[in-house]
């Protein structure tokens, strides 16, 4: 398929995320992006072009949702990545080919679903640049808590409000703020609905409860990575966060992305941990190991757009909000693996791990609109006149992500989008 070797397409031979389509025939089969296309697995299965593969892996492709897949470990997962290269690759068979050609479909117009199911989802707090901003809206005179530089900061989320890319997001209601001390806490819709930008990793292969995950192969239980949207309610969040940290402020609703990269297709990427103050101390023993520092962290740029109502009826485009990378997330995705797993806890495949607000130093790469306006105190002007302080309904966010290096194809992640609906 020419559009595959388009330099910018983000679905090259290199890439082949994974995804569920809604087929033809009324089922969810697993998929792979390629070029504008998308290949039917559960097709290819049918027609015998899996055949060399594990009986493990060849179900796994008849199934709605690709958690049978990550269950099969990563041998399997290597063996299909290559068999798949193999099968789109222009020096495949004339009848191959055909074959192939046979299970393509359009990936514009293409129903995409939910990937996975997970049955933990974890979010983290690995940007110190977004841990700081936020501390500074709130802690002026000590922005940065302690222990911040010790330990990565998470909280575990809810699986059963995890939406796929598209589906609308009903603005929730919920306690806020007394205005004045000794007052009664005000309840209805949020006034302060906000997105966050974030990369979720998809776990592959778990651990058993009570062995953690060491440093040094933590990275390779990740599966693939995704979007995220960690949709928060910041009124919300202000009154109820103290003492126990987010809860129905973040727990309404959370996107993803449809498409799932796997790992093995962002190797290229992979650049060094991003570097510490030398004031800063050194990670603690279980968190560290000279491969995690020399190629643990990623090259990937993921940005947000904002597409109101006015902009919709005027046929206008999405306007950027910000860009970040992250490269400059302060604790690597292997040390958020080792971390959740070091007390015993035990992942399980298909749950999925966020990174939590990605953010960079400068005013542009800032992830959510909590810091582009400094906690609702500052307008954010859009090209069209209008100016946000907080989200409003009709509002619709776009993150976009990707990995782009001279000389390679670029690797998307795809969109993940969501449409602000009025409250209840």
């Amino acid at each position: 398929m020419e559009s595959a070797n388009e330099a910018e397409c983000g679905f090259p031979l290199q890439s082949l995320p994974y995804c569920i389509v809604d087929g033809e025939d009324g089922g969810a089969r697993p998929g792979v992006g390629i070029g504008d296309q998308v290949l039917n697995l559960g097709q290819c299965s049918r027609d015998g072009l899996l055949d060399e593969l594990p009986a493990a892996v060849w179900s796994a492709c008849q199934a709605n949702t690709l958690n049978p897949l990550l269950e099969c470990g990563a041998a399997a997962h290597d063996a299909l990545r290559t068999l798949l290269m193999a099968l789109l690759d222009a020096r495949a068979g004339e009848a191959v080919q055909d074959t192939v050609r046979s299970a393509l479909r359009p990936m514009q117009g293409a129903r995409l679903l939910k990937p996975i199911e997970p049955a933990n989802y974890t979010d983290f707090y690995a940007s110190i640049d977004h841990a700081t901003n936020v501390g500074r809206i709130f802690r002026p005179e000590q922005p940065l808590l302690p222990n911040y530089k010790f330990v990565p900061i998470g909280y575990h989320g809810r699986t059963s409000s995890l939406v796929v890319s598209g589906t609308g997001v009903r603005r929730p209601s919920g306690q806020t703020r007394p205005p004045t001390p000794g007052a009664s806490p005000g309840f209805g819709p949020s006034e302060f609905l906000d997105y966050e930008v974030e990369v979720g990793m998809y776990i592959g292969g778990g651990n058993a409860l009570g062995e953690p995950i060491p440093i040094e192969g933590a990275g390779k239980h990740i599966f693939g990575i995704t979007l995220v949207n960690d949709w928060s309610a910041r009124d919300m969040q202000s009154w109820e966060y103290q003492p126990l940290g987010p809860f129905l402020a973040k727990s309404f609703a959370t996107s993803v992305s449809p498409w799932v990269v796997p790992m093995a297709a962002l190797a290229p990427f992979r650049v060094p941990a991003s570097p510490r103050s030398v004031e800063d101390p050194a990670p603690l023993a279980y968190l560290r190991s000279d491969e995690d520092q020399r190629v643990g962290g990623l090259d990937l740029t993921v940005e947000v757009f904002l597409l109101t109502a006015e902009m919709r009826t005027e046929r206008q485009q999405p306007h950027r909000l910000s860009r970040a990378n992250m490269r400059d997330l302060y604790w690597t995705p292997a040390q958020m693996i080792a971390h959740h797993t070091s007390n015993g806890c035990n992942l399980l495949p298909g749950d999925l791990v966020a990174t939590g607000t990605v953010s960079g130093a400068e005013e542009n790469a800032a992830g959510c609109l909590l810091e582009l306006t400094r906690g609702g105190a500052r307008q954010l002007r859009l090209p069209n006149g209008e100016s946000r302080t907080a989200l409003e309904d009709g509002d619709e966010v776009i993150l976009r992500g990707f990995c782009r290096l001279a000389g390679l194809p670029q690797v998307s992640l795809g969109e993940c989008r969501g449409v602000v609906l009025p409250a209840d």
